[in-house]
C-alpha cells in the first residue's frame, strides 16, 4: 500500500532491497539485504529475472554490475532494486513505463 508515497531509499528498505553494512568492532563484513517483507522481495526477485531476459534496460544494468562486481546473484537483487524504484516512480507520477 505503501507503493507511491515513499522515497526510492525507504521503499527499497521496506521491501528489503536495501544493502545493510556489518560492522562490529573490527569486523567489516560485506553489506548484505535484510528485514523487509519476505514475500515482496522474492515476488521481485522473479520478476528481476523475467525483466533481465526481456527488458534491455535492466540486462544492460545485469550486465554491467554483474561485470564490474563479479557476483551475478548481487546484480540481480540490484535490478530487483531498480525495478521497485520505477514501479514507485510509475504509480507516484501516474505514467506509463517507457
Amino acid at each position: 500500500p505503501e507503493l507511491g508515497q515513499r522515497s526510492p531509499k525507504s521503499i527499497a528498505a521496506l521491501a528489503g532491497l536495501a544493502p545493510f553494512d556489518n560492522k562490529s568492532g573490527k569486523l567489516n563484513r560485506r553489506s548484505q539485504i535484510q528485514g523487509g517483507r519476505s514475500r515482496v522481495r522474492r515476488a521481485l526477485y522473479m520478476a528481476a529475472l523475467s525483466a533481465i531476459r526481456t527488458c534491455d534496460r535492466f540486462k544492460k544494468i545485469y550486465t554491467d554490475l554483474a561485470a564490474r562486481s563479479g557476483s551475478k546473484k548481487l546484480a540481480i537483487i540490484a535490478v530487483a532494486r531498480k525495478l521497485l524504484v520505477v514501479l514507485n516512480a510509475i504509480i507516484r507520477d501516474k505514467t506509463a513505463f517507457a
